[in-house]
Parts: C-alpha cells; sequence; structure tokens
C-alpha cells in the first residue's frame, strides 16, 4: 500500500516493538511537534507585530505627552508622512520574515517528520542538519537586521538633536549680532 493511500485511508501501519522502534517514532514525533511550536511562535509573533503596527501610537503620545506633540508639530507635514511610510515599510518586512519563517518552519517540520518516519519504516536514518542551520541562519538574520535598524535610527536621532542644537545655536549668535548693532 502506497504512503499516501495509508495517509488517505488514516490507517497507520502497526510495527512490532522491537529494539528502539517505537521510541524512535515518538522521538520523531516529538520533534516534529517542536517544529510545528517554533512556526506557530514567528507566525503569531508575526500577527502581534502586524496588529500593533496599526495602532495610532503617535496621537496616543501627543495626548499623553505635550511637549511631544509641540515637537511634532513642529515637523513638516512631508516629513511625517515619509517618516510613517519608512515606518510601515520596516514592520512590513518584519512581518513578511516572521510569516515566512513560521511557514517555512511548519512545512520544514511535516515534510521533515513524514521523510523521517519512511526511513524508519526502512530501518534507517539520516540526521538533519539544513533544517536547523536554515532556521538559525532565518533568526540570526532578524535579529542582526532589527539591531540594525534600532542602531542606525539611533544614530540619526542624535543627528537630528545636534543639528537642532547647531541651528539653536545659529539663531542665537543671529539674535546677539542684530542686538549689538541695534543697541
Amino acid at each position: 500500500m502506497s504512503f499516501f493511500r495509508r495517509l488517505l485511508t488514516l490507517n497507520p501501519p502497526t510495527y512490532a516493538n522491537t529494539g528502539s522502534t517505537a521510541r524512535d517514532h515518538l522521538a520523531s514525533e516529538r520533534t516534529f511537534l517542536a517544529w510545528i511550536r517554533t512556526g506557530l511562535g514567528f507566525v503569531a509573533l508575526g500577527i502581534a507585530v502586524e496588529r500593533f503596527s496599526q495602532l495610532d501610537l503617535e496621537a496616543l503620545i501627543d495626548h499623553l505627552l505635550p511637549d511631544h506633540a509641540a515637537k511634532s508639530s513642529r515637523q513638516s507635514r512631508a516629513e511625517i508622512d515619509r517618516e510613517t511610510r519608512h515606518r510601515q515599510n520596516r514592520e512590513q518586512l518584519l512581518v513578511g520574515t516572521l510569516m515566512g519563517t513560521g511557514g517555512g518552519s511548519i512545512v520544514y517540520g511535516v515534510s521533515r517528520y513524514f521523510g523521517v518516519m519512511r526511513m524508519l519504516e526502512r530501518g534507517m536514518f539520516r540526521p538533519s542538519y539544513f533544517g536547523a542551520a536554515g532556521l538559525g541562519v532565518a533568526v540570526s538574520t532578524m535579529a542582526g537586521g532589527a539591531y540594525w535598524g534600532t542602531l542606525r535610527r539611533e544614530i540619526q536621532r542624535r543627528e537630528g538633536e545636534r543639528l537642532e542644537e547647531r541651528k539653536e545655536r545659529k539663531i542665537g549668535e543671529v539674535t546677539a549680532s542684530i542686538a549689538r548693532k541695534k543697541g
């Protein structure tokens, strides 16, 4: 009976519990469930990031912190729109990466489970290197991207503060020189 026919009839084969047959199949099943759990965790995180990004945090912050509202009113509408579009693009990239990693983990876990089951039926086993390595690369890439994005935003914020300080200092110097000329 073919593998897919057995799968469709939901009549799994029965094996004699010789050696470590049952233990091997149960270990494979636990590994499968771990891949599913990992994939669902990534998907849930992607959904949470997407839902959280829909909140209007600027309005909430402006309401709670009047100083922030005064500062944001000095920004031009075009600058605010540009920052919003840039933030939304970053969020969409993160959500897509999380959902893709989660979906990939689930698909890999399912295919690996059935592949291991076929190998165990023949009395063989092939270790998996690529699944764990792929997941490790994906997680490292996301962590590195998040770190780099945070670092870049912090650098831009500091540069903006320095530019604002220079502007205020220059305005003060110009005001002082005008006052001296009049006085």
